[in-house]
């Protein structure tokens, strides 16, 4: 599909704790557009945003506001109200995913299987009594266990524990971010990332790409600074573990809603299981992001597969 001359928009930046993630995700996409000849606009998510929209009527919006201003849907929602064609996914699909007790009980329902986990809210130790709590925690989850707010991106808030000592500082991290958490038994084995794209009406599920962060936690900093991990693309899994984390990406990216461009993330375990962590409805799009590493790894070009998903999103018109 050519996009030559189509007025794409895309948002990024904001003022969540991913804003600095979310200009690399925009700069990154809009020199590939350019490349590939669209009339690019990189907006912040500000006051004037939405009047700009309105005057200016681009042919299609690409969100790529990480966080929560971006990902729970609500943006979304204002899009496919103002009838912008956008990139993305629905904004109900978008919150579930955002979500991640919530996507994942949908992973579970779909028969996908999920690391054992507690969720707790802020007000929980206050009503029931921190200490007794914490008693509780220790007879339910085994150790080693992660725990991650509810509601984020980019692994921050999350603290990866080995002993119960390091549980309530866990929690104080993870609280900073969200009032609601995940305690969650930590699957030993190689941690996978896969991205889904839509293209030609089929999703496609992109070679899974393996991390090995140095610290053994692939956290924020592992993430977006150089050095810090060792990304495999494709990743290092035999031909049936490869089949079975494609599969398990299209169910999960499917049963939860997401369109467009998502990500899924698994462990596989020694025994080969395939364990979904989270879905992400708006994957980072950075250098040392999963769903261009995977796109590179199926021998595609960015440029040509970001225009294919603008110019499907101009073609299909504002959601329904």
């Amino acid at each position: 599909m050519s996009i030559e001359g189509l007025h794409v928009v895309i948002l990024s930046g904001g003022i969540s704790h991913e804003r600095d993630v979310s200009l690399r995700s925009g700069r990154r996409v809009a020199d590939a557009l350019s490349r590939a000849g669209a009339d690019v606009t990189i907006r912040e998510p500000d006051a004037s945003l939405l009047g700009f929209l309105e005057e200016t009527q681009p042919d299609v919006v690409w969100p790529l506001l990480h966080g929560s201003s971006g990902e729970n849907g609500a943006l979304y929602s204002l899009l496919r109200a103002g009838r912008f064609p956008y990139v993305g996914s629905r904004p109900t699909s978008a919150r579930l995913a955002w979500n991640k007790a919530t996507a994942k009980a949908i992973a579970k329902r779909a028969g996908l299987a999920t690391p054992p986990s507690i969720v707790l809210e802020n007000s929980t130790f206050r009503e029931l009594g921190a200490e007794a709590v914490m008693r509780l925690i220790a007879r339910g989850i085994e150790l080693p266990a992660v725990v991650k707010p509810v509601e984020g991106g980019s692994a921050q808030g999350v603290t990866s524990v080995t002993s119960f000592e390091e549980l309530p500082q866990a929690l104080v991290t993870a609280f900073t971010y969200d009032d609601t958490v995940i305690i969650e038994k930590r699957i030993e084995g190689r941690e996978v990332m896969v991205g889904v794209l839509d293209l030609d009406g089929e999703p496609l599920a992109l070679p899974a790409v393996e991390v090995v962060a140095n610290n053994g936690v692939y956290d924020y900093e592992a993430r977006y600074n150089a050095g810090e991990t060792t990304y495999y693309a494709p990743a290092r899994l035999s031909e049936d573990e490869a089949a079975r984390v494609s599969d398990a990406a299209l169910l999960a990216i499917a049963s939860i809603g997401l369109s467009d461009i998502a990500r899924a993330d698994f462990i596989v375990d020694e025994a080969g299981v395939v364990w979904f962590l989270e879905a992400d409805p708006i994957p980072g799009l950075t250098e040392t992001s999963i769903v261009p590493l995977g796109i590179e790894a199926d021998d595609s070009e960015l440029s040509a597969i970001y225009a294919q998903l603008a110019a499907a999103a101009a073609a299909r018109g504002p959601l329904e």
